[in-house]
């Protein structure tokens, strides 16, 4: 393994950690946003990444909160694992301290390509508070992936 592909590789995995850490902040940080803004009677809808597992596996009715779980870690360790790599290449996309990947991320995946799958309504039927809470969600998991990236990165 080349020097080059050997330090993609270390920051691959710092990524992943960082995208770990990046997914339980981002999760804590949406419990706390619904215990200070409870959901005004609002939807019923199954969230995305339920939706995102029937399509990839299939899992038993009672299962589904485990299965969105599954894919929300799973996608937020794998996109950290990106931004890790990238990083080594070009240590431009860790600009903002993570805030533009968390940014970039949530304008692709939230706006894009998760109402492109089917998986949630376009972003135009949900209102501005929602993009609001998406946005903060993506900025406080691309500040705690950069900054776990980082300090596991620093360590290999």
């Amino acid at each position: 393994m080349t020097r080059r592909n050997k330090r993609i590789a270390k920051g691959a995995l710092a990524g992943l950690a960082g995208g770990l850490a990046g997914t339980i902040a981002m999760t804590q940080f949406q419990k706390l946003w619904s215990k200070l803004n409870p959901p005004s009677g609002g939807s019923n809808d199954e969230p995305a990444t339920v939706k995102a597992a029937r399509s990839i596996f299939p899992f038993p009715e009672e299962s589904k909160n485990t299965a969105g779980k599954i894919v929300h870690y799973s996608f937020g360790s794998a996109t950290g694992a990106a931004y890790g790599a990238a990083a080594e290449v070009s240590p431009a996309v860790t600009a903002c301290a993570g805030t533009l990947f968390g940014s970039t991320l949530f304008a692709v995946a939230d706006e894009a390509v998760v109402p492109a799958m089917g998986w949630s309504k376009p972003p135009g039927a949900y209102p501005l508070s929602a993009h609001v809470y998406g946005f903060a969600s993506h900025l406080v998991y691309g500040l705690a992936t950069d900054m776990v990236r980082r300090l596991v990165r620093a360590a290999l």
